[in-house]
């Protein structure tokens, strides 16, 4: 009766997607009906639990069937993902494990997330972190990352991406300029190569990947074949790299 009850109810609370399995497998005679209802009413009375372990069955499936379709999407745009020569990479070029990080200059959780995840990937010594500027922001989100990847041509990303995310204040072309200035860029060249149209190109490739990906905001992670949106803490990120390496 146990395994009956508990059964019925994972087809109760699944949802549309399990309504015309529960419809196939309810009887149609009203009597019967009523029957099994009142056995469930009594059961529950019993053991109430029932109702948590349901849910938690059900969370449990919904949970891997999310990880397996993130890992589909994932496999499918793997090269684009990992190894567009075009991004900036950090940690360890030659790391066993690859960190993805979509990002945006202005998203408050971006810069929240910054410092472990700096902390982290230098701690392990054996990651390599993509960053893929996605301006989502507006305007000046725009702005800052044609500045940043404009300043790839002066071997200055790294630490123009750091002064960035630490900015608190607007990122407006004259503050971005400014930023840039106290990293040691020269900012008459940033600024023309900012207008260069292969900035606009690898902006409109990251977006066109976020899409793919449908990833709904920053920042998100890729990891091994996990796809992590939202911020997450130093904790979270290691047990992500430790499963990627099978651990």
């Amino acid at each position: 009766m146990r395994f009956t009850v508990t059964a019925a109810m994972l087809l109760a609370l699944a949802g549309p997607l399990a309504h015309s399995a529960a419809r196939a497998e309810t009887p149609a005679d009203p009597a019967e009906r009523a029957r099994i209802k009142a056995i469930v009413r009594e059961v529950l009375k019993e053991d109430p639990e029932l109702v948590l372990e349901a849910l938690q069955t059900l969370e449990a499936r919904e949970h891997d069937a999310a990880d397996a379709k993130s890992a589909k999407i994932v496999s499918q745009y793997r090269d684009q993902i990992e190894h567009d020569p075009s991004d900036p990479v950090a940690g360890n070029p030659k790391g066993d494990v690859t960190v993805v990080e979509f990002f945006d200059f202005r998203c408050p959780y971006c810069k929240q997330v910054a410092d472990d995840m700096f902390r982290t990937v230098q701690e392990d010594g054996k990651v390599r972190l993509i960053l893929k500027d996605l301006p989502i922001l507006g305007r000046d989100s725009v702005t800052a990352s044609r500045a940043a990847l404009a300043s790839i041509g002066q071997g200055k990303y790294l630490a123009f991406h750091h002064a960035l995310i630490a900015e608190r204040g607007p990122l407006d072309e004259a503050t971005v300029l400014r930023i840039a200035g106290t990293v040691g860029l020269d900012t008459a060249r940033l600024k023309a190569d900012m207008a260069k149209p292969e900035i606009e190109q690898r902006i409109k490739r990251n977006v066109a990947l976020a899409h793919a990906l449908d990833l709904r905001g920053t920042p998100a992670f890729v990891i091994g074949d996990a796809l992590i949106p939202g911020a997450i803490d130093a904790d979270t990120l290691k047990a992500a790299i430790k499963k990627a390496r099978g651990g």
